[in-house]
């Protein structure tokens, strides 16, 4: 079959679905209070079901009141018994893949179940929604006339007890029809490559011959493959060598600190650049606009959500609530109740509204990523908006960071400490310090306030790394490519040690 014509039925096929999208966009509670309740009677008869009798429960203040929120520590003894072989325990199905989690804030990986339902309604539906929205928004496309480049997890898929685990990238690839790998690049073979060096070698002498339409993967890895191709075929911008790329589709970390780097390398003023959120856990919200970075809270994948104030997390006074009850510009805790059988699930993200009609968020960032050893309440959303504003003074590029506290010792101040590894350095790095600490002022009233004077914190101390520093870290703790992450921000000083110790140490 002709490719215009396969691009035609495509997107005749995927504009259907827009109309299935504004039916959650006009009715978002009633969707997510019957999805709800459509789980618990799914669920009924499972060992969790049973034991909290999910066939009594007539109302969300009964499931409010009767189900119990866990994280991950929590849930892992039933997730292990899964694992096993074990069946109908949290979910009626049988549970054949997990999601291998890397994770940040701990050594230990988590297993994630996946479920048929969830790589079907979920993962797999968002994929084509994400499709769908661009492509509703962008009439003009001609992506399916060509490859897309997709760059996931580094790591096969390992077989145990009768169930499989890996990246859950891994697990999507491996249950992709065929004709999606007719679509992507690079093969199957080379995608699910557990080498990541090797794997990143390969993936650019694969791609390069390609007429590569979209770009998918987490934007720092995605960008040292771009830069890898750049240097194999010495060329200055991507679009010498794939003239028809016109969009990016990127999620995993912000992009703010990438977005000046990539634009370098991507110099046209219409390419496109969508943003989405998802997890081991579930695919949760897409960006529906082009030009914003707002992203549309899905509610029709099988999973019901809700919230924690972040003011109150961890406290007594802490209250769930509904989507119904959410309000703009909050940060929030998510909780997920989902169609693998996570009831009632924290994921440690937080997020806050920026608009409830149509239900869209922003990432603000992870419940334990932050900093708050002084009561600033410093979080990741206000280090990339002071990063990217004092960057665009300073004309710095930034590759990676990460921060901790200094703690109080003595009569001696407490501070942050931030290690930056740059791309382009600032010609002053006190002057950008300066800058830096006047923007997460302006950001945050709680920093300010322990700024004021040194009354609390001195200034931050800002370290530069030489190159490739958290490169040779990921890689000193077997975390590269793919879902791995740079610890933003930390509480503990424990990654800032490390890193500061590898620092002096030149490769």
């Amino acid at each position: 079959m002709p490719i215009p014509i396969v691009n035609s039925i495509a997107s005749w096929f995927l504009k259907k679905r827009f109309h299935q999208i504004e039916l959650f966009v006009k009715y978002p509670n009633e969707v997510q209070n019957e999805l709800l309740f459509s789980l618990l009677k799914l669920a009924k008869d499972t060992e969790i079901g049973k034991q909290y009798d999910f066939a009594s429960i007539k109302t969300y203040k009964e499931f409010n009141e009767r189900i119990p929120v866990v994280n991950y520590e929590t849930f892992q003894p039933l997730i292990e018994r899964s694992r096993n072989g074990e069946q109908n325990i949290f979910w009626p199905k049988p549970i054949r893949w997990f999601a291998k989690s890397s994770g940040t804030t701990n050594a230990k990986s988590k297993f994630i179940p996946v479920s048929t339902e969830s790589l079907e309604d979920c993962h797999y539906a968002a994929g084509k929604d994400l499709l769908c929205m661009y492509l509703n928004n962008n009439e003009g496309s001609q992506l399916f006339t060509g490859k897309s480049l997709r760059l996931g997890g580094s790591k096969e898929l390992y077989q145990e007890n009768g169930t499989v685990f890996g990246d859950l990238s891994a697990i999507l690839i491996d249950n992709m029809p065929f004709w999606a790998e007719f679509s992507s690049t690079p093969s199957n073979r080379v995608s699910l490559m557990s080498d990541w060096e090797t794997k990143m070698a390969a993936v650019v002498d694969e791609t390069i011959n390609e007429n590569v339409t979209s770009l998918a993967g987490v934007p720092s890895w995605m960008l040292v493959l771009l830069n890898n191709v750049l240097d194999k075929t010495g060329k200055d911008s991507l679009f010498d060598i794939w003239p028809n790329l016109e969009v990016y589709f990127h999620g995993g970390v912000s992009f703010n600190p990438y977005i000046d780097q990539y634009r370098a390398i991507l110099p046209k003023k219409d390419f496109k650049y969508y943003e989405i959120y998802n997890a081991s856990e579930g695919f949760f919200a897409i960006q529906d606009q082009n030009n914003s970075g707002d992203l549309l809270l899905m509610l029709d994948y099988g999973i019901f959500y809700e919230f924690i104030p972040m003011d109150a997390y961890g406290t007594p006074q802490q209250k769930v609530i509904p989507l119904s009850d959410v309000k703009l510009n909050t940060n929030y805790a998510v909780i997920i109740t989902t169609n693998a059988g996570l009831w009632r699930y924290k994921i440690g993200d937080t997020i806050r509204f920026v608009s409830l009609s149509p239900h869209r968020i922003k990432v603000s960032g992870r419940t334990k990523h932050h900093i708050n050893a002084f009561g600033e309440e410093l979080i990741i959303e206000n280090a990339e908006d002071a990063l990217k504003k004092v960057c665009k003074l300073t004309s710095a590029q930034i590759v990676d960071y990460t921060a901790a506290p200094i703690f109080m010792e003595g009569k001696e101040k407490g501070a942050h400490e931030w290690i930056i590894e740059f791309k382009t350095l600032p010609e002053s790095i006190d002057n950008f310090s300066e800058l830096f600490d006047n923007a997460l002022k302006a950001l945050n009233s709680d920093y300010e306030a322990k700024r004021y004077n040194n009354m609390t914190l001195n200034k931050p101390t800002i370290h530069i790394a030489r190159p490739n520093l958290f490169y040779d870290w990921l890689k000193e703790n077997d975390k590269l490519g793919g879902q791995h992450k740079i610890p933003r921000l930390s509480n503990s000083r424990d990654y800032v040690d490390e890193l500061l110790r590898l620092n002096k140490i030149r490769p």
